[in-house]
């Protein structure tokens, strides 16, 4: 049943991100392993170059370089750097903790410290991640009020909607804006141009100021908002910079923004990976044998099947089905129709972006019910609305 389906569904999403990865791995070490092997050529060559030329042994030398290594994971460098621990440093660090980007940079040295990382980052990053939900919320609020004034306004050029502003009584104008539903596509793609004008901004500031390239930069900035943060390029590690104050203060405008867009266009772009797993698996279902499916009816007949009366209701709201044809006298398989209904109701996840997004261009939704205001627990998008409905329920049965 829709159990099996899930699993189907987890078990495809599993082998494709592996297969993601191993296709990831071939490509880097292709590009990026002869580079490796030459830097440790040179490496090695000047290394012999300098015992020979300051008669020094090899072991020797090893061993200080392994303690100026000690020394650099503790924040020394060879150039001057603004210390690692000082209020400005220890706040820029615990921004990157609770962001999830953990350069590594800096990271605590004294058990006192890596224990209270352990409960201050659990509550922080907890913290931030609800903001991040919420920003999500208020963002795509922002996006469908403009889509549907867009909207509106061609409806008026089109002469459907009147042009004072107010709506009619009409048929034609009530169902011009009743069926109409910000498409998530667009909201991807909005989130798509606003993080790279975000990026494309951050870049022109970070080439200058830093000093490095402007592809170099760009790169920092996907690294970073997307809380990769390999801390190979780390911003804002100088002692002093030009317009110091305002450089740290526009750097951490455009990290806070570039995460937040960043965080909400994954949100978006997880929902669109999720269609296209539902449309594999129903591609794969397709070909299934008839006689399998006959097989696996006979086995299963006796099993409970989630009916086409029970799920009608909740699936005709945000999907489309496609009935089952009169003139086919066939009855379908037990797991064919488990399939069916799970094709259609794992598209609840595009339905409820669709659906938010089709109530906050039409106003407020609808007034919660009064145990859910005095639960205080309310609507929001993806993740965290199931996590709020899930709780009202909860709350409501207790």
């Amino acid at each position: 049943g829709r159990l099996n389906a899930d699993n189907a569904r987890f078990l495809l999403l599993a082998v494709l991100i592996v297969l993601y990865m191993l296709c990831g791995a071939a490509v880097f070490s292709a590009i990026e392993l002869p580079t490796e092997q030459e830097a440790k050529e040179r490496w090695e060559e000047r290394l012999e170059n300098f015992t020979r030329r300051h008669n020094l042994s090899r072991a020797e030398l090893r061993h200080f370089l392994r303690e100026y290594e000690e020394a650099s994971v503790a924040g020394i460098r060879v150039d001057d750097i603004r210390p690692r621990w000082d209020f400005t440093g220890a706040f820029y660090f615990v921004g990157t903790v609770v962001s999830t980007i953990g350069f590594g940079m800096t990271t605590p040295a004294t058990v006192g410290g890596k224990i209270f990382l352990i409960f201050y980052g659990l509550i922080g990053c907890a913290g931030t991640i609800l903001f991040f939900n919420l920003f999500l919320e208020r963002l795509i609020t922002v996006i469908a009020y403009v889509m549907k004034s867009c909207h509106e306004r061609q409806l008026r050029r089109k002469g459907v909607l009147p042009h004072n502003g107010r709506r009619g009584s009409g048929t034609s104008e009530v169902d011009s804006l009743a069926g109409w539903k910000p498409s998530v596509y667009y909201v991807m793609l909005i989130l798509c141009v606003a993080s790279l004008i975000i990026s494309c901004c951050a870049s022109a500031m970070y080439t200058p100021i830093e000093g490095w390239s402007y592809f170099d930069s760009l790169y920092f900035c996907f690294v970073a908002f997307s809380t990769i943060g390999f801390g190979d390029l780390v911003s804002s590690q100088n002692i002093r910079y030009e317009s110091q104050g305002l450089y740290r203060f526009g750097n951490f405008i455009f990290i806070l923004m570039g995460v937040c867009c960043i965080y909400s266009l994954f949100n978006v772009i997880s929902i669109v990976i999720k269609q296209s797993i539902n449309w594999i698996i129903k591609k794969l279902a397709c070909k299934c044998c008839h006689r399998c499916q006959r097989r696996l009816f006979h086995s299963r007949r006796n099993v409970v099947m989630p009916g086409n009366v029970r799920n009608r209701r909740n699936i005709s709201i945000e999907t489309d089905v496609v009935n089952e044809s009169d003139t086919d006298g066939r009855r379908l398989s037990g797991e064919m129709i488990s399939m069916k209904d799970f094709l259609a109701s794992n598209k609840v996840s595009l339905a409820i972006m669709q659906k938010q997004l089709s109530e906050t261009a039409n106003g407020y939704p609808g007034q919660m019910s009064s145990n859910s205001k005095q639960n205080g627990f309310s609507g929001g998008v993806g993740a965290l609305a199931i996590m709020n409905n899930r709780l009202a329920e909860t709350s409501v049965d207790r």
